[in-house]
């Protein structure tokens, strides 16, 4: 039987794949951290030109948290089996959730965009996690995902500034979260989006200064 702190180990592995890195490269860009921000993320994937690839970074950055609660449930059902016995649509989650499961795989989630900002393969030098944050939400809180999803869009919509609708978004979801799944959980939630927001402290004094660039399109030189 998988040891609870193994769970956490392969969260934490699981989010370290770095997709933009990995793609820009496979694609014939080189190495992503060398343009724009240096970040390795889906932004700065942008930067190259190529939206398709920007799309697919976010996808794939996204998918890893979420498949990190994924398998997060189904390594947590040897510990719960009457939970896991149930049949519904939902898995192992229908008899336990949210009193045993979402207290439990929200913390793993946290090591999966920790391993997103600080991959062991890129000497700790990672990503920002915003995606990868979101594809945790999205399978752990739902509600709470699907929240965030709708704030970035707004203010990405709105205000054309990739960090910005970051930033709210991230803020979101430990107040839905709250609402709807409990404190617990939320106190995870508002671990994520601090650690987050950490990642953009740089991003945040352009803010407050008036020269945070606007998302943009054109191929890097």
């Amino acid at each position: 039987m998988m040891e609870i702190s193994e769970i956490f180990l392969v969260a934490y592995l699981i989010g370290s794949i770095p997709f933009g890195l990995m793609l820009s490269k496979m694609s014939g860009y080189g190495d992503i951290r060398k343009i724009g921000s240096g970040n390795i993320g889906a932004t700065n994937v942008l930067r190259t030109g190529n939206k398709r690839l920007a799309a697919i970074t976010l996808f794939l950055d996204a998918a890893k948290g979420a498949i990190a609660i994924g398998v997060s449930y189904l390594l947590l059902s040897q510990y719960y089996p009457d939970c896991a016995a149930v049949s519904c649509p939902y898995g192992v989650i229908c008899a336990c959730w949210p009193s045993i499961y979402i207290s439990i795989v929200v913390p793993i989630g946290l090591f999966a965009v920790i391993g997103h900002c600080y991959p062991v393969w890129l000497k700790f030098k990672g990503g920002k996690g915003v995606a990868t944050a979101l594809g945790v939400f999205l399978a752990a809180t739902p509600l709470a995902g699907l929240a965030a999803c709708a704030a970035w869009l707004a203010v990405a919509f709105a205000t054309k500034i990739s960090s910005l609708s970051a930033l709210l978004a991230l803020l979101t979801a430990p107040v839905v979260t709250y609402f709807i799944y409990g404190p617990e959980p939320a106190a995870v939630a508002l671990l994520i989006t601090a650690l987050v927001w950490w990642r953009h402290r740089e991003n945040i004094k352009r803010l407050l200064n008036g020269t945070e660039p606007k998302i943009s399109f054109k191929k890097a030189k």
